[in-house]
């Protein structure tokens, strides 16, 4: 098969919807290596990550012909390229699907990771809400079939969109092996002199907004009977302040540690060095350094409500995501119980386990294989 992409997010993007993206491109050109795999993206940018494209000689990059009008191209011009190339399917990555493809007759799946826009809308100007829904709901009604990486997201796609489940595949995506690849010793003194890190920390990973409700772990640490720090990595915006201001009002300065910059290479020992990791979010449509923490053999306290119990499978802990105290017990717990920290690891470990990329790619090509006869 040829098989296309919307590749923008894969050359463009560092986190999330880019980590997706080169995932389910790399794992697939390399287990299925007879097929040809075609990026389209509007441009290629300098992005480091994307080095790995050049082991793969079935992956092709496409990028318009014109620097002019690219937005254009990616929403509607793609579609004359994808017949000009012959794709069989083209696969969305992230909720939306250029206009006009159905009608050329190539068929198509998307990918849904959320619905935050829907579920928080108030952290999204109306503008955006507007289009995200435009494009959300244009892309499942036009797809062959799409594919939701958690089974949460289904149920929104389901109760909020009232999509048919039947056209609905649950496929997880799997992440970096680097995170269940030992870190040695040396390493981890590297990563530890480099950031700073102190001997004995907690751990949360991942971008400093609200809906992530670090503030509820911020609020645990002066409950916590060891006073151990708190090392938070991820990309600040505006509700760093709420934040900072609880955390400089109850005299918490020295225990709480931020990392804005953090190379990817070292997040595998940054994991792993960790006593604990915490991921409180109100909502997530997978919850991806939930994964990440389990498969660095580190025990994990997430929250319930949205699709963290997917992630972390049922060896983790999950409490209510507004109760610090309750938070505070259970982490008290961990660093008092090394036994039940033990157990948490294996199962976590054994968990993980069903995020393996050969499954992964499996029930991908095997979608693709029902859309192409379709």
């Amino acid at each position: 098969m040829k098989i296309g992409y919307d590749a923008k997010r894969a050359f463009l993007n560092n986190t999330g919807l880019g980590n997706y993206s080169r995932w389910l491109i790399s794992t697939l050109a390399d287990h299925f290596p007879e097929n040809e795999y075609y990026l389209y993206t509007p441009k290629v940018g300098n992005n480091s990550r994307s080095g790995f494209l050049k082991k793969f000689s079935n992956i092709k990059t496409i990028t318009p012909k014109s620097n002019l009008f690219t937005s254009w191209w990616r929403t509607r011009g793609i579609v004359t390229d994808l017949q000009n190339d012959g794709i069989h399917i083209y696969h969305g990555l992230s909720h939306e699907l250029p206009v006009g493809i159905k009608k050329s007759g190539t068929k198509t799946v998307v990918t849904v990771h959320d619905l935050i826009f829907m579920h928080f809308p108030q952290q999204f100007g109306w503008i955006s809400r507007h289009i995200y829904g435009i494009k959300l709901r244009y892309a499942c009604r036009i797809a062959n079939k799409i594919v939701a990486i958690s089974q949460k997201t289904k149920d929104d796609l389901v109760k909020l969109l009232n999509i048919d489940a039947g056209k609905i595949e649950v496929i997880y995506q799997g992440i970096d092996p680097s995170f269940a690849i030992k870190q040695n010793t040396e390493q981890k003194g590297k990563v530890r002199a480099k950031y700073g890190l102190p001997e004995k920390y907690l751990l949360n990973v991942g971008t400093i907004e609200k809906r992530k409700n670090l503030l509820l772990i911020v609020k645990a640490l002066p409950l916590i009977g060891d006073n151990v720090p708190l090392v938070v990595v991820g990309r600040p915006t505006n509700y760093i302040q709420q934040v900072k201001q609880f955390i400089t009002e109850n005299k918490l300065s020295g225990r709480v540690i931020f990392l804005h910059h953090v190379e990817f290479n070292d997040l595998p020992a940054i994991y792993q060095m960790a006593s604990v990791f915490i991921y409180p979010s109100l909502y997530e449509g997978f919850g991806i350094p939930v994964l990440e923490a389990i498969s660095s053999e580190i025990p994990v306290i997430a929250a319930t409500g949205s699709s963290l119990e997917e992630a972390g499978g049922p060896g983790s802990i999950y409490i209510e995501p507004q109760n610090e105290k309750y938070l505070a017990e259970k982490i008290d717990n961990l660093l008092d119980n090394e036994t039940l920290k033990k157990k948490m690891i294996i199962e976590g470990i054994e968990y993980s386990k069903k995020f393996n990329d050969d499954k992964l790619a499996e029930q991908l090509m095997h979608l693709y294989k029902i859309v192409e006869h379709a």
